[in-house]
């Protein structure tokens, strides 16, 4: 990372930048919620790389950026064409590092482009989850993440009128790309959202 790139690259220029395209509520959560759990694998990939200080900060930095800004350009451009090509585009411009902008690319699985890293796969398997696990929260009496339990959620997800937007093929995928069971991959993104489960209103 060179100098001239450390402000694009902080979390708060990731917000703002998100923010600035996106005005949904919904799709804004969604970022959060991804975000949560693609920092948690970069935080566990930190430990078993052994890494500290600055070198850990940098790896999960990029691990929770990437995850805030996969979707930022959906609202404005919600087709196959463009999504997310226009915004990675733009990150490209704004000067983004180019993992981050190939993790982008590699989330759509359309895009043609091949999750490879660490950092591909877990924006991939981390998507459609979190997307579901907040959806498995919202029909709770509670609507709390801190009722939600896996076997619930393997439950929910043979449920095929339940949140149909979540692709389910991705999630089993997700998983199996990241040679995670898919239960302790599961409890692992539950857990990383409950503990942060007041900022993503759940």
């Amino acid at each position: 990372m060179t100098p001239s790139n450390c402000v694009a690259y902080s979390r708060d220029e990731a917000w703002r930048l998100l923010t600035e395209w996106t005005q949904g509520e919904s799709l804004r959560k969604h970022a959060l919620a991804v975000e949560t759990c693609v920092a948690a694998c970069g935080e566990a990939e930190a430990d078993r790389l052994g890494l500290s200080g600055d070198e850990r900060a940098a790896l999960v930095n990029l691990y929770a950026t990437t995850a805030l800004l996969h979707d930022f350009d959906y609202e404005r451009h919600p087709s196959l064409e463009e999504h997310p090509f226009v915004g990675v585009r733009e990150l490209e411009r704004l000067g983004w590092p180019i993992e981050m902008r190939t993790a982008i690319l590699g989330h759509a699985q359309y895009s043609g482009v091949p999750r490879v890293t660490h950092l591909d796969k877990c924006l991939f398997a981390c998507d459609e989850l979190a997307g579901f696990l907040t959806a498995c929260a919202l029909v709770k009496p509670t609507k709390a993440i801190a009722d939600v339990e896996v076997a619930g959620v393997r439950k929910k997800m043979k449920d095929k009128a339940f949140a149909r937007g979540v692709n389910r093929a991705d999630v089993i995928q997700g998983a199996e790309e990241l040679g995670i069971d898919l239960d302790a991959h599961i409890g692992f993104c539950l857990e990383a959202m409950k503990k942060r489960s007041t900022e993503l209103g759940l």
